[in-house]
């Protein structure tokens, strides 16, 4: 037997109604205790460089190719984040996140004591680590470069006359015979592992800090550097 509910109709557009009204007062409430921190261009930076380190530290010993065309596409981002530090809104600015070693050492202090002054922007070891990953990557892309050029014979570095410009080979080899060619490329090789395994490090050490920010301040960083807003200072 089936029962006919005149009002059924009205209730459930009415239930709706209130549910559409909530859902907005919330996302409202949720804008007006949020601003903007991140630019857009920060964050597409920042999840490419993720992506392009992990598919050229995979690739390094199999595909040749994805590897090198990865290499150049985070000194490409390396250039534009340094330009972007001079140029950009100001939180990407690195007047906005360099700070003195004392500074950096007196936040570190602060958070081991679980009383860390919040930062809307990067906080002083939060700066210290984007400092340290961009020089170990930049580190990377150009021994690599090196390796490149030293191996293969092809890339930026091609051109240069090698011999004239790499004091560490010649440390190594007493005599230009043709296992110079050899021990410079090891040369070359072992500094471009150093830095990109280091790098990893510094990932591994960012990330951990990300977690420990998140916790302490009750905010979740990943999602900020998607979304691009923080909750505004109290």
């Amino acid at each position: 037997m089936s029962y006919y509910y005149p009002f059924k109709g009205f209730f459930s557009f009415g239930i709706y109604n209130i549910t559409i009204h909530f859902k907005s007062m919330v996302l409202t409430m949720s804008s007006e205790n949020e601003v903007r921190v991140w630019d857009p261009l920060v964050r597409l930076f920042h999840w490419v460089l993720v992506a392009a380190f992990t598919i050229a530290y995979v690739t390094e010993d199999e595909w040749q190719d994805i590897h090198v065309w990865a290499g150049y596409l985070i000194a490409g981002l390396l250039v534009f984040r340094l330009l972007w530090g001079f140029i950009g809104p100001k939180h990407a600015r690195f007047s906005d996140f360099v700070f003195s070693s004392a500074t950096i050492i007196a936040y570190l202090k602060n958070m081991l004591a679980l009383r860390a002054r919040r930062y809307l922007g990067h906080n002083p070891a939060g700066g210290a680590m984007v400092m340290a990953l961009l020089l170990s990557l930049a580190a990377t892309t150009l021994s690599g470069m090196q390796v490149y050029a030293v191996k293969e014979n092809a890339g930026p570095f091609a051109s240069v006359e090698l011999n004239n410009l790499s004091p560490i080979a010649r440390a190594y080899a007493d005599d230009e015979h043709e296992g110079e060619g050899h021990k410079e490329e090891g040369v070359w090789e072992d500094i471009h592992e150093f830095f990109a395994n280091f790098t990893l490090l510094l990932i591994v050490l960012h990330i951990s800090g990300v977690v420990i920010s998140s916790l302490a301040h009750n905010e979740n960083l990943p999602r900020a550097m998607v979304t691009g807003n923080k909750r505004r200072e109290e």
